[in-house]
């Protein structure tokens, strides 16, 4: 009884790997207070004022109510540090070398590259309120076909949560592979919008059998890999553990029981959000029954997908696949930051 109880508890817990529900707390820098000008812009242009605040411990699930906005961190040009570390490569000045299959991992490796691990980029998810209207949990706003696929957290801070994070990656890779292979860098496959929303449901395993994979295959952009030996850095990955808890990460290899002498798999390393204390970065997990106290990834509740080679795409009938309606596609307001007079 008592597996069979673990084991249903994993597949509740897969149905919503979108957040680790931990409470943190942080005691976050300086930010600016904001005073609402009078003036409102058009296009639901808010413009607001900003000056300096002392500083403050705050409780990421109450963030929706409580946060202050502040200006993004971006250069002259407007470029967030990842679109900065990446502008040669989306302009074609530094190639990314392709595997022997074409797939997408070179790419998914680059742009994990390309990330901030200074701690200025970290995690944020809240289910209380749930916030699928102004938050993907992405770090910028993810673009598709003139339209926001996924929304960045409004006050600029760069937040992200980790089916977020690796749906960031996956669209920033396919958008780089596509433009360094001459082909329109919003066309996935020949995906709407609507379907790319749709995949983005299935990623964040909104419904029962969604994962990353469920995403790759539907659209026809790859595979679902079963046979661990054939995992490849840059696959994306998601899992369940015990404790009860799950998360979504960018694979980068196996761990072997080389101590044991039994070359047996007994973990894996990675890249995603959630890293405490440092949000985004390069970590490890360990499978259940490798561990002493038991607790760790669960061995069977492991999904893996590999997008394959542009010329391997398959064509998909999108009246065949499952319509997620979790929640609905809502444009960001854009908001402007201005200083307050004499500041």
């Amino acid at each position: 009884m008592k597996t069979i109880s673990l084991f249903l508890s994993a597949a509740v817990v897969l149905i919503f790997t979108g957040c680790v529900h931990t409470k943190v707390t942080t005691k976050e820098k300086p930010e600016p207070k904001i005073s609402i000008a009078s003036e409102v812009g058009t296009n639901s242009q808010v413009i607001l004022k900003v000056s300096a605040a002392p500083p403050r411990e705050t409780d990421p699930g109450l963030r929706r109510s409580t946060y202050t906005p502040r200006v993004y961190p971006v250069d002259e040009r407007g470029f967030s540090p990842v679109d900065a570390a990446l502008a040669k490569a989306y302009a074609r000045e530094e190639i990314v070398t392709n595997d022997d299959e074409g797939s997408l991992n070179p790419f998914v490796i680059k742009v994990i590259s390309s990330y901030p691990l200074d701690g200025s980029y970290q995690y944020h998810c809240s289910w209380k309120p749930r916030e699928y209207d102004i938050y993907n949990g992405v770090t910028q706003d993810q673009w598709y076909r003139g339209q926001v696929v996924a929304k960045a957290y409004p006050d600029g801070s760069r937040v992200s949560y980790c089916c977020g994070f690796t749906f960031e990656v996956f669209v920033r890779a396919m958008k780089l592979r596509n433009i360094q292979s001459g082909v329109e860098p919003e066309d996935f496959n020949g995906m709407t919008f609507g379907d790319l929303f749709n995949a983005l449901q299935f990623w964040y395993i909104e419904g029962k059998g969604d994962s990353e994979a469920r995403a790759v295959t539907s659209y026809g952009l790859g595979r679902s890999i079963t046979n661990f030996d054939e995992a490849r850095p840059g696959d994306f990955l998601s899992y369940s553990s015990t404790p009860s808890g799950g998360h979504a990460v960018v694979f980068l290899g196996w761990l072997r029981d080389d101590a044991k002498d039994t070359n047996k798999i007994s973990g894996f390393k990675y890249f995603s959000s959630n890293l405490s204390g440092n949000g985004l970065g390069y970590a490890q997990a360990h499978f259940s029954d490798c561990t002493k106290n038991g607790h760790g990834v669960l061995r069977n509740y492991v999904n893996i997908a590999h997008v394959g080679a542009i010329k391997d795409y398959k064509p998909f009938n999108r009246a065949d696949i499952i319509q997620r309606n979790a929640y609905a596609p809502t444009q960001p307001t854009r908001v402007i930051y201005l200083p307050l007079p004499g500041k």
